[in-house]
Protein backbone atom coordinates (compact mmCIF):
# COMPACT_ATOMS: atom_id res chain seq x y z
CA UNK A 1 0.00 0.00 0.00
CA UNK A 2 1.34 3.42 -0.97
CA UNK A 3 0.87 6.09 1.66
CA UNK A 4 -0.21 9.69 1.09
CA UNK A 5 0.41 12.21 3.87
CA UNK A 6 -1.46 15.51 3.63
CA UNK A 7 -0.26 18.70 5.35
CA UNK A 8 -2.81 21.40 6.22
CA UNK A 9 -3.01 24.62 8.23
CA UNK A 10 -6.72 25.44 8.19
CA UNK A 11 -10.12 24.29 7.01
CA UNK A 12 -8.72 21.60 4.77
CA UNK A 13 -11.20 21.91 1.90
CA UNK A 14 -8.65 20.61 -0.63
CA UNK A 15 -7.73 17.78 1.75
CA UNK A 16 -11.42 16.91 2.10
CA UNK A 17 -11.83 16.91 -1.69
CA UNK A 18 -8.86 14.54 -1.99
CA UNK A 19 -10.19 12.22 0.73
CA UNK A 20 -13.69 12.13 -0.79
CA UNK A 21 -12.30 11.42 -4.26
CA UNK A 22 -10.06 8.68 -2.88
CA UNK A 23 -13.10 7.09 -1.23
CA UNK A 24 -15.39 7.47 -4.23
CA UNK A 25 -12.81 6.16 -6.70
CA UNK A 26 -11.61 3.43 -4.32
CA UNK A 27 -7.94 4.38 -4.50
CA UNK A 28 -7.03 1.68 -1.98
CA UNK A 29 -8.18 -1.12 -4.26
CA UNK A 30 -7.76 0.61 -7.64
CA UNK A 31 -4.40 2.34 -7.05
CA UNK A 32 -3.04 0.62 -3.95
CA UNK A 33 -2.90 4.04 -2.28
CA UNK A 34 -4.43 5.48 0.87
CA UNK A 35 -4.50 8.68 2.86
CA UNK A 36 -2.23 7.57 5.71
CA UNK A 37 -2.28 10.76 7.79
CA UNK A 38 -3.22 14.42 7.96
CA UNK A 39 -0.74 16.66 9.77
CA UNK A 40 -1.23 20.30 10.72
CA UNK A 41 0.95 23.02 12.18
CA UNK A 42 -2.15 24.42 13.95
CA UNK A 43 -4.10 22.55 16.63
CA UNK A 44 -7.30 24.43 15.75
CA UNK A 45 -7.19 23.57 12.04
CA UNK A 46 -10.76 22.52 11.24
CA UNK A 47 -9.57 20.04 8.64
CA UNK A 48 -8.25 17.84 11.46
CA UNK A 49 -11.82 17.19 12.61
CA UNK A 50 -12.87 16.09 9.13
CA UNK A 51 -9.87 13.77 8.80
CA UNK A 52 -10.44 12.22 12.23
CA UNK A 53 -14.12 11.67 11.39
CA UNK A 54 -12.96 9.70 8.31
CA UNK A 55 -10.75 7.49 10.49
CA UNK A 56 -7.54 9.06 9.20
CA UNK A 57 -4.74 9.44 11.78
CA UNK A 58 -4.00 13.10 12.57
CA UNK A 59 -1.04 14.84 14.13
CA UNK A 60 -0.35 18.41 15.22
CA UNK A 61 3.11 19.92 15.24
CA UNK A 62 2.96 23.58 16.31
CA UNK A 63 5.63 25.54 14.45
CA UNK A 64 5.62 28.16 17.25
CA UNK A 65 7.07 25.57 19.63
CA UNK A 66 10.34 25.49 17.68
CA UNK A 67 13.25 27.92 17.85
CA UNK A 68 13.77 28.04 14.10
CA UNK A 69 12.18 27.16 10.78
CA UNK A 70 14.85 24.48 10.31
CA UNK A 71 14.12 22.88 13.68
CA UNK A 72 10.40 22.76 12.88
CA UNK A 73 10.99 21.30 9.42
CA UNK A 74 13.31 18.63 10.85
CA UNK A 75 10.65 17.61 13.37
CA UNK A 76 7.95 17.75 10.68
CA UNK A 77 9.98 15.49 8.38
CA UNK A 78 10.32 12.95 11.21
CA UNK A 79 6.57 13.13 11.88
CA UNK A 80 5.76 12.63 8.19
CA UNK A 81 8.28 9.79 7.92
CA UNK A 82 6.41 7.86 10.64
CA UNK A 83 3.81 7.13 7.93
CA UNK A 84 6.31 5.96 5.26
CA UNK A 85 4.97 8.37 2.63
CA UNK A 86 5.14 7.70 -1.08
CA UNK A 87 3.62 11.13 -1.61
CA UNK A 88 3.41 14.25 0.57
CA UNK A 89 0.62 16.64 -0.39
CA UNK A 90 0.53 20.29 0.69
CA UNK A 91 -3.13 21.31 0.91
CA UNK A 92 -3.29 24.79 2.34
CA UNK A 93 -0.16 24.26 4.42
CA UNK A 94 0.82 27.86 5.09
CA UNK A 95 4.52 27.44 5.78
CA UNK A 96 7.47 28.01 3.48
CA UNK A 97 9.49 24.81 3.70
CA UNK A 98 13.26 24.73 4.02
CA UNK A 99 15.41 23.28 1.24
CA UNK A 100 16.32 20.44 3.62
CA UNK A 101 12.67 19.39 3.96
CA UNK A 102 12.04 19.75 0.23
CA UNK A 103 15.13 17.70 -0.62
CA UNK A 104 14.18 15.00 1.89
CA UNK A 105 10.88 14.46 0.03
CA UNK A 106 12.17 15.28 -3.46
CA UNK A 107 10.01 14.01 -6.33
CA UNK A 108 7.25 13.02 -3.91
CA UNK A 109 6.15 16.44 -2.64
CA UNK A 110 3.38 18.37 -4.42
CA UNK A 111 1.42 21.58 -3.81
CA UNK A 112 -1.52 23.49 -5.19
CA UNK A 113 -1.24 27.22 -5.73
CA UNK A 114 -4.17 29.58 -6.47
CA UNK A 115 -2.77 31.15 -9.62
CA UNK A 116 -1.72 30.16 -13.11
CA UNK A 117 1.95 29.74 -12.36
CA UNK A 118 4.42 31.11 -13.19
CA UNK A 119 2.19 34.16 -12.68
CA UNK A 120 1.74 35.39 -9.11
CA UNK A 121 3.78 33.06 -6.92
CA UNK A 122 3.50 33.68 -3.18
CA UNK A 123 0.61 35.33 -1.35
CA UNK A 124 -2.34 37.56 -2.32
CA UNK A 125 -2.67 35.98 -5.75
CA UNK A 126 -6.28 37.02 -6.39
CA UNK A 127 -5.70 40.63 -5.41
CA UNK A 128 -2.64 40.73 -7.66
CA UNK A 129 -4.49 39.16 -10.60
CA UNK A 130 -7.28 41.73 -10.29
CA UNK A 131 -4.82 44.63 -9.96
CA UNK A 132 -3.00 43.43 -13.09
CA UNK A 133 -6.27 43.38 -15.06
CA UNK A 134 -6.09 39.66 -15.80
CA UNK A 135 -8.99 38.24 -17.80
CA UNK A 136 -8.29 34.73 -16.55
CA UNK A 137 -7.07 33.27 -13.29
CA UNK A 138 -6.82 29.75 -11.99
CA UNK A 139 -4.90 27.18 -10.00
CA UNK A 140 -1.77 25.11 -10.51
CA UNK A 141 -0.70 21.77 -9.08
CA UNK A 142 3.08 21.51 -9.10
CA UNK A 143 5.98 19.56 -7.72
CA UNK A 144 7.64 21.38 -4.86
CA UNK A 145 11.22 22.55 -5.29
CA UNK A 146 13.39 24.78 -3.14
CA UNK A 147 12.25 27.81 -5.17
CA UNK A 148 8.81 28.93 -3.96
CA UNK A 149 5.98 28.04 -6.39
CA UNK A 150 8.34 27.21 -9.27
CA UNK A 151 8.37 23.40 -9.51
CA UNK A 152 7.29 21.42 -12.58
CA UNK A 153 3.61 21.94 -13.37
CA UNK A 154 1.40 18.85 -13.10
CA UNK A 155 -2.05 20.37 -13.78
CA UNK A 156 -3.79 23.71 -14.20
CA UNK A 157 -7.36 24.95 -14.26
CA UNK A 158 -8.49 28.26 -15.74
CA UNK A 159 -11.43 30.41 -14.66
CA UNK A 160 -12.64 33.70 -16.14
CA UNK A 161 -12.21 36.92 -14.21
CA UNK A 162 -15.53 38.76 -14.13
CA UNK A 163 -15.68 42.57 -14.28
CA UNK A 164 -17.47 42.65 -10.91
CA UNK A 165 -15.08 40.23 -9.17
CA UNK A 166 -13.71 40.91 -5.73
CA UNK A 167 -10.70 38.95 -4.54
CA UNK A 168 -13.04 36.79 -2.43
CA UNK A 169 -15.38 36.05 -5.35
CA UNK A 170 -12.45 35.13 -7.58
CA UNK A 171 -10.93 32.98 -4.82
CA UNK A 172 -14.19 31.07 -4.41
CA UNK A 173 -14.42 30.39 -8.17
CA UNK A 174 -10.80 29.21 -8.28
CA UNK A 175 -11.31 26.99 -5.22
CA UNK A 176 -14.07 25.00 -6.92
CA UNK A 177 -11.55 24.12 -9.64
CA UNK A 178 -8.83 23.32 -7.10
CA UNK A 179 -11.13 20.68 -5.62
CA UNK A 180 -11.35 19.03 -9.05
CA UNK A 181 -7.79 19.23 -10.34
CA UNK A 182 -5.90 18.39 -7.14
CA UNK A 183 -7.34 14.89 -6.65
CA UNK A 184 -7.03 14.23 -10.41
CA UNK A 185 -3.38 15.35 -10.40
CA UNK A 186 -2.61 13.16 -7.38
CA UNK A 187 -4.22 10.16 -9.07
CA UNK A 188 -2.20 10.77 -12.25
CA UNK A 189 0.98 11.19 -10.20
CA UNK A 190 0.35 7.86 -8.43
CA UNK A 191 -0.40 6.13 -11.72
CA UNK A 192 2.98 7.28 -13.08
CA UNK A 193 4.74 5.89 -9.99
CA UNK A 194 3.51 2.35 -10.66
Amino acid sequence: MRNIVILISGGGSNMAAIVKTAQRERWETELGARIAAVISNKADAKGLQFAAAQGIPTRVLDHKAFASRGAFDDALAKCVDEFSPNLVVLAGFMRILTPGFVNHFAERLINIHPSLLPAFPGLHTHERALAAGCRFAGATVHEVTAELDHGPILAQAVVPVMPSDSADALAARVLTQEHLIYPAAIKAFLQKQT
